[in-house]
């Protein structure tokens, strides 16, 4: 395998694992549900990562065509970062071979490269997981930090009222991030608690108002964020279990244009082969084609 692509792989498992730990060690009733699906889920990813370095060794990538500089990457992986970026992680055989049969239109695969797509797959499954799980860790680090400041505002409304526009002034001071989960936290906290607890929330609207925006505003769109990473997590979940049952045999042969054109033997004896030698047949004329001006 390309070595940026092998250095990509340990870092995405790298960051998963980091935030996977963080998530364990929080309060289990604070983790949001994505959260909670990645870490249900972390042995499978674990699994998969050990099955992309067992089926892509360093010398995978020779041969395969690549991007023209500066990306220098495998073709056949920018096309599964595609199909997985444009489905948020979510996909099925019959996309898939749709998606195939629109790209060779234009330009033809290699069976090299029709081999590797479940590889590319996983690779690009994983990569969007690692996005996922640094947006699941940002969300638990803001919303443990509005937790952290309603504790201290609260303690202070009860026990040292005459203090608390000091703590408030503290907390503006501390120029916390005036996210989506953040303000949904500190809000979801505050509200209800009587007169006192206004103050910050009073402060908080203000704020908000000179950015333009309010706290309702940005507690809706936190659910929807929620919402978001909860699917892209739960379809790439998924999509990493399909490619464990597909049949990527019959795949890959349904989609070979060299195939497609053995297929038309006036014999009709290379239909009724077995697959084992259509398959020699095919990488026979793959080695040919290295060598020869026609593709």
């Amino acid at each position: 395998m390309p070595y940026h692509l092998t250095r990509r792989l340990a870092e995405n498992e790298a960051v998963i694992t980091r935030h996977c730990s963080m998530l364990s060690a929080a309060d289990k009733a604070s983790i949001t549900p994505a959260g909670e699906w990645l870490l249900g889920n972390y042995y499978l990813i674990e699994e998969q990562i050990r099955l992309v370095r067992y089926h892509l060794p360093k010398d995978f990538g020779k041969g395969l065509p690549v991007l023209l500089p500066p990306h220098r990457r495998p073709r056949i992986y920018d096309i599964a970062t595609e199909i997985i970026a444009h489905g948020d992680g979510r996909w099925d055989k019959e996309s898939l071979s749709h998606f195939i049969v629109a790209y060779q239109e234009v330009a033809p695969l290699t069976l090299g490269e029709l081999w590797a797509l479940p590889g590319m797959l996983r690779l690009a499954l994983i990569e969007n997981l690692r996005r996922v799980s640094v947006e699941v860790a940002n969300t638990q680090q803001a919303r443990q930090l509005a937790e952290r400041w309603v504790s201290k505002l609260v303690a202070c409304a009860e026990q040292r009222p005459s203090e608390l526009v000091m703590l408030i002034a503290d907390l503006a001071r501390s120029k916390p991030p005036l996210n989506s989960a953040f303000v949904a936290e500190l809000v979801r906290r505050l509200q209800g608690r009587g007169h006192l607890l206004m103050l910050p929330l009073t402060w908080l609207e203000q704020q908000l108002a000179d950015n333009g925006t309010t706290a309702d505003a940005l507690t809706q769109r936190f659910s929807q964020q929620l919402a978001a990473q909860q699917l892209s997590v739960s379809n790439s979940i998924n999509g990493l279990r399909l490619l464990s049952e597909a049949h990527w045999a019959d795949f890959t042969e349904a989609m070979s244009l060299v195939d497609r054109t053995l297929q038309q033997d006036p014999a009709d004896v290379y239909p009724e082969m077995h697959f084992d030698t259509r398959d020699h047949y095919r990488h026979v004329i793959e080695m040919l084609a290295r060598h020869s001006h026609h593709s």
